[in-house]
């Protein structure tokens, strides 16, 4: 069978009665917004199955598995994808397009398209409108070599400069914009996607431009970094930045070596290390591990050295140990990237710590073990993390082993350890704090710090179109860090890319491949139940209620960092006195902060 077209699947996913179709497998009961049954895919006495009509997906808070109309069936009926999508169009009418010349033409036309937007970024860099995108460049350290080699080139902070290109080479406007550089205007005509940015040329295997990364050079531009859309040539899901620069060099170094970014592929290959790749503005799938896998047995992981960067380690494990490759993680100091660690140490010590990259699950074991290793408890701790990376490697001699060492390192039976591996493969919840079928933890949803960011995800997912740039920005300065403002952020940057639904609500089912498994996870429970949103308030003013909420935080802890400068006697009284007034003033503006930011 040939490929679906994108709009076929959309529209399968749009008509499908996704209550109806699993009603015929599980006996469903509606619980305020949702539905709720016994899970079909796992053991349970009490139903933790949840249905969200609105949404059109389903999620399992206790075996975790979720998706669409379309997963469902997969997973349900073991099917192929194109079976699944094959079944449902024959039951809801809808005609799957045979593939012909005219779809190849139109793909033809979408790829020129994309040549000539490259053509015009690179014309762009190297003339007078270029001249912000060249100073950014150097100050990153990137020569003219470096540039022609990966055919950097920049785009003014003007609405039309690629528009009037395209037009003058006779490309139709929605072409552009089925090429996902353009968007229409609702008074008609187009716009350039990117603006005010140096771009990066993603190109698919063959070497052909398939997509933009744009990185923002003018101060306060949000977000920092900005890709054309997901088109028919183009999914984000599949794609790497590097193709096809590292594929020989994969081949003969027989090991591929993945980091976070642009800038980072960059950094490596300017280390000589030619086989890096990055992803394109998601986290690491098992699509692409699929890819690496097919070229490579080994993974190198080269992410930032502080927290975040080590969790990115974690979650890309999940992906990559199933499709059986052997991954190492290179420790870059923390606050560092590729990047930083090329400017500040050279080529050469780059290069030695990523040939020394050490065994990225036992890396993961010294983490579990850092917080301690001692106590039964803490022992159980360490190995229920593990455990569930462990449990998905898929050769038996392999795993074993795995387990061996993890027994071994935490002093524990090894009969136990190899009980935990199994029920975790199984999919069985374990009782330690957060761990994930194939995953590592999960966020908590008891305290009330969860429900506010809970029910914020939800209303942002739900309106979109009323969080403002200013409100954004402001988001990013009182919301606390963790997994729930990341999912916050991608929201956002989902709805800015146009993954939207008909009544303009974030489109669930399109973030699945934006998303690392933890992420995932958090973000189906939260939009599957609504309950949330069950007071009758208005939305609107219940993102202004949450946003004041949080903005008084901040203030107070601005006010008690304040409170503590004043006893230090090095400290300017007088500066202080200024901050404090200033402080007062924004908190007497901070009930407000909501709605005088939304439209």
């Amino acid at each position: 069978m040939g490929r679906i077209p994108e709009a076929t699947i959309q529209e399968i996913r749009d008509r499908a009665d996704i209550v109806g179709l699993i009603g015929r497998h599980v006996e469903l009961k509606q619980s305020g917004r949702s539905f709720k049954g016994i899970c079909p895919f796992h053991d349970e006495k009490t139903p933790s199955f949840h249905v969200n009509p609105d949404r059109q997906m389903f999620h399992c808070f206790g075996c975790h598995e979720g998706g669409d109309v379309l997963s469902f069936l997969i997973k349900h009926e073991n099917l192929t994808f194109p079976e699944a999508a094959s079944t449902l169009a024959r039951e809801l009418g809808i005609e799957i397009p045979e593939s012909e010349s005219g779809e190849r033409g139109e793909t033809e036309r979408i790829l020129a398209a994309l040549e000539a937007a490259q053509a015009c970024y690179r014309q762009v860099l190297r003339g007078p409108l270029g001249e912000t995108g060249r100073a950014y460049l150097e100050r990153r350290g990137l020569g003219a070599e470096a540039i022609d080699r990966f055919g950097l080139g920049a785009v003014p902070d003007r609405w039309d400069t690629l528009t009037r290109e395209l037009e003058s080479a006779r490309i139709p406007g929605r072409i552009g914009v089925a090429a996902g550089l353009l968007c229409e205007r609702k008074s008609g005509g187009y716009y350039d996607r990117l603006r005010g940015r140096v771009t990066f040329p993603i190109n698919d295997v063959r070497g052909r431009v398939i997509a933009f990364g744009g990185r923002a050079v003018l101060p306060d531009q949000e977000p920092k970094y900005l890709n054309t859309s997901e088109t028919p040539v183009f999914h984000k899901r599949l794609s790497f930045y590097g193709f096809p620069h590292a594929l020989e060099p994969i081949r003969r170094a027989e090991r591929a070596v993945l980091c976070e970014g642009y800038f980072d592929t960059i950094a490596l290959h300017r280390a000589g290390i030619s086989e890096a790749l990055a992803t394109c503005g998601t986290a690491l799938t098992s699509d692409h591990a699929k890819q690496l896998r097919r070229r490579t047995a080994q993974v190198s992981l080269v992410f930032d050295g502080d927290e975040a960067g080590l969790q990115a380690m974690e979650r890309a494990l999940a992906m990559l140990l199933p499709a059986g490759l052997r991954v190492r993680a290179v420790r870059l100091p923390a606050g560092e990237d590729p990047d930083d660690y090329l400017a500040s140490r050279g080529a050469e010590a780059l290069r030695s710590l990523v040939d020394a990259a050490p065994d990225a699950l036992e890396l993961v074991l010294r983490r579990a073990m850092s917080v301690g290793c001692t106590t039964p408890g803490e022992k159980a701790d360490a190995v229920r993390r593990v455990a569930p990376l462990v449990a998905v490697i898929p050769n038996p001699v392999e795993r074993s082993e795995y387990g061996r060492r993890l027994a071994v390192a935490t002093g524990t039976d090894p009969q136990a350890v190899e009980a935990v591996v199994r029920a975790s493969a199984r999919g069985q919840s374990l009782e330690a704090s957060g761990t994930l079928a194939t995953s590592v933890a999960r966020p908590h949803a008891a305290s009330p710090e969860d429900r506010h960011m809970r029910l914020l995800i939800l209303l942002i997912s739900r309106q979109p179109a009323d969080v403002t740039p200013e409100l954004c920005e402001r988001m990013r300065e009182i919301l606390p860090d963790g997994i729930w403002k990341d999912l916050v952020f991608h929201l956002i940057d989902a709805a800015n890319e146009g993954y939207l639904a008909e009544d303009g609500s974030v489109d669930i089912s399109l973030m699945q491949t934006r998303l690392g498994p933890e992420e995932l996870v958090a973000l189906r429970e939260v939009t599957v139940d609504e309950s949330l949103l069950e007071n009758g308030a208005p939305l609107l003013q219940m993102l202004g209620d949450l946003l004041g909420r949080y903005a008084a935080k901040h203030l107070d802890a601005q006010e008690m960092e304040l409170k503590r400068r004043m006893q230090d006697p090095q400290e300017d009284p007088l500066a202080l006195l200024r901050q404090r007034q200033a402080l007062l003033e924004r908190r007497r503006a901070a009930a407000g902060i909501g709605l005088e930011t939304a439209p």
